[in-house]
């Protein structure tokens, strides 16, 4: 069987990681592209095809994309739209990891008409998270509330923030500092980031949640007219809240983005030591009877294809691998513009990359016993 060839743009973690788990299948064909020499020295440990790309020279992305039939974006998210354009014009399926609201709907725009499938907002919050609430939705006659919360956190929290940095900081600002979109009393809205703090607890465990910027990716649209109140909060330990707050609103940081990214990745270190939560809780009608059902799951750091990964690698990586998978195997759209919450959730969580969502022992702590 021909393998899928498949381009990678962004030689970070998070793409490495996606290049491991394609690359390890033994379906597909991987080349890393970036122009971080670096960071492609890191890439070639997994094993996969690198080379060296100026991601902005359009001439240069344009022969990096010839010939590949999937282009998977795991690049900052002002860089998407010019990959996606040349993705289309190359014939090629388009995958991307942004959490960015404005940079989806430009992506949408791109799709319109397309002969291949453009399926932004693969991975964690937007991706799986949307995928759950979804199904857990279409087991209700009458909709009430679709609540989603997801954190990526660490384990040993030991600073104020009692945070540590495992993902993108860029795409952390921007859900700190960009409005939120919901659903309010039946009407689509936009909240302020930062607000509408809750406290829970789960497995012995206190948290909290808060409003965030494109967790919800486009279910608002997908549950408008259906559902009264549908939001996305981003589940911290409890204080984060009232600190980052006072950076971004008191000291002005949103407006200074770039600043705010030097603040926080001089102060604040990474961790590989995480745990990814999500939680989401839906309530409706069926026969008549106001019923809730929900669906929580951590899941931890591990060893995965021989390495060590991080959960937020593991999960962001296995929900992009994931929907390359369905689309490549015609279980998704084959053209335009494909909504996470497309993909049916049984054919997501047997996939062989979903599968990681799955509780099937894989990014476990040590000492968790299969069940």
């Amino acid at each position: 069987m021909k393998a899928t060839n498949v381009v990678i743009f962004g030689a970070g973690k998070i793409g490495i990681t996606i290049a491991d788990f394609l690359n390890g299948s033994g379906d597909y064909a991987v080349t890393i592209a970036d122009s971080d020499q670096r960071a492609l020295r890191r890439a070639a440990k997994a094993e996969v095809e690198t080379r060296p790309v100026d991601v902005t020279d359009d001439k240069a992305r344009k022969r990096a994309i010839q010939g590949n039939d999937v282009v998977i974006s795991a690049l900052p998210y002002y860089l998407n739209v010019p990959v996606a354009e040349t993705a289309r014009g190359a014939g090629a399926h388009y995958f991307d990891l942004t959490e960015d609201i404005a940079t989806t709907r430009a992506i949408r725009k791109l799709a319109d008409d397309a002969d291949t499938a453009f399926v932004p907002q693969c991975g964690l919050a937007p991706g799986f998270i949307s995928i759950v609430a979804h199904d857990l939705a279409k087991r209700f006659e009458k909709l009430d509330a679709v609540k989603m919360r997801v954190g990526a956190l660490p384990q040993f929290p030991s600073n104020e923030l009692m945070y540590n940095l495992t993902w993108s900081t860029d795409g952390l600002i921007n859900e700190y500092c960009n409005g939120c979109e919901a659903i309010v009393d039946g009407k689509r809205t936009e909240l302020r980031p930062l607000e509408g703090a809750e406290h829970f607890s789960l497995d012995g465990i206190t948290y909290e949640a808060f409003n965030t910027s494109g967790g919800l990716g486009t279910l608002a649209e997908t549950l408008e007219r259906k559902v009264r109140n549908l939001d996305y909060k981003t589940v911290r330990y409890p204080g984060h809240r009232d600190l980052v707050r006072m950076l971004a609103r008191d000291l002005r940081l949103c407006d200074r983005r770039p600043l705010f990214r030097e603040v926080l990745e001089n102060a604040v270190p990474a961790t590989t030591q995480d745990v990814v939560l999500v939680f989401v809780t839906v309530t409706g009608w069926n026969d008549g009877e106001l019923m809730q059902e929900s669906f929580a799951r951590k899941i931890y750091s591990g060893i995965v294809n021989g390495k060590m990964r991080s959960a937020i690698q593991i999960t962001t990586a296995a929900g992009a691998c994931a929907m390359v998978d369905l689309v490549v195997a015609k279980r998704l759209p084959q053209s335009g513009f494909v909504t996470q919450e497309s993909a049916d959730f049984k054919d997501f969580i047997a996939n062989r990359f979903g599968r990681h969502y799955a509780g099937s022992g894989v990014g476990r702590r040590e000492g968790d016993r299969g069940k």
